[in-house]
């Protein structure tokens, strides 16, 4: 494929020749490679629904995030190689089995090949929607590349401040790319459309992980959503974070979050008169949404 010749398809432009065997920053190679292709019941309601989604999980990441939950996928690359016809017969087999989406997670790396096996697809019957799920360190030519393709964003505003996304993902420009990727992405797909059973169909939803000891980070993250998408966005605030990877060796975020700090968050994000998304209960072994409409 001749985009892989001199590869700028995320953010760091690597410009390597993936053809010829050279790996960049994501380590992505000129083949399609995964690590699982099953139905996940672990997002957003409405996209897990009862059915589950479809989800797809690349291999390759281009940040290095110290408290990556995935870190044997996004770090470690493991996973297996297939081709675009595999990868749109996947896609088929997860609508066969009742997914209510296609969820491609991380797949940046990939998206000439993902949007070859799309149109595989859906001449063969694929008719669900299709959810890019992402960090949000997304390069605008690639996300264009999707327009049309790509029914609803899922991206994460991770970090408002250049330090600490240089600590915690060793990427030095994080929140101007994401801010312009995200206004992107809703340029393309506005907010979310839901159907009779509140499954979403189309729209934008963004995430935002609270992180232990920077709360002033997340107040900035949400206050820019508020101020530059609007007050409607949906937006998705989790709870989750636990010092996994090598997160334990930073002292900052080397604990779970407490819920004094994710109280004080969601108290702000209702100051701040954001209307619609989740956020997540904190309980003992386990986080779960709430809607917080």
């Amino acid at each position: 494929m001749q985009i892989l010749e001199k590869c700028t398809l995320c953010p760091r432009e690597c410009k390597v020749n993936r053809n010829e065997g050279h790996l960049g920053r994501c380590r992505a190679g000129k083949n399609i490679k995964i690590a699982l292709s099953n139905l996940h019941y672990y997002e957003e309601p409405c996209i897990s629904g009862k059915n589950g989604s479809g989800t797809v999980f690349f291999t390759g990441c281009n940040l290095s995030c110290k408290f990556c939950q995935n870190y044997k996928i996004s770090q470690e690359f493991s996973g297996y190689e297939i081709t675009i016809q595999d990868l749109a017969n996947e896609f088929l087999k997860l609508q066969e089995e009742g997914a209510h989406n296609i969820n491609l997670v991380t797949a940046f790396a990939y998206v000439p090949m993902i949007v070859e096996a799309l149109d595989i697809a859906k001449n063969k019957g694929l008719n669900i929607p299709i959810v890019y799920n992402t960090s949000g360190y997304e390069s605008l030519e690639t996300l264009k590349m999707l327009d049309g393709y790509i029914d609803v964003y899922l991206p994460d505003l991770k970090y408002a401040y250049d330090e600490l996304s240089k600590n915690l993902s060793d990427v030095n420009n994080y929140f101007e790319i994401a801010k312009n990727a995200i206004k992107e992405m809703k340029r393309q797909v506005g907010n979310p459309v839901f159907d009779d059973n509140g499954m979403i169909q189309k729209g934008l939803i963004v995430r935002h992980l609270v992180l232990p000891n920077h709360l002033q980070n997340s107040k900035k993250v949400l206050k820019w959503i508020r101020d530059n998408l609007g007050t409607d966005t949906y937006v998705s605030v989790m709870a989750q974070y636990f010092p996994s990877y090598k997160a334990n060796e930073t002292e900052d975020v080397n604990r779970k979050l407490c819920e004094e700090e994710y109280k004080e968050i969601e108290n702000y994000f209702y100051r701040l008169s954001l209307k619609n998304g989740y956020m997540q209960e904190i309980e003992e072994d386990e986080t779960k949404y709430v809607p917080n409409f």
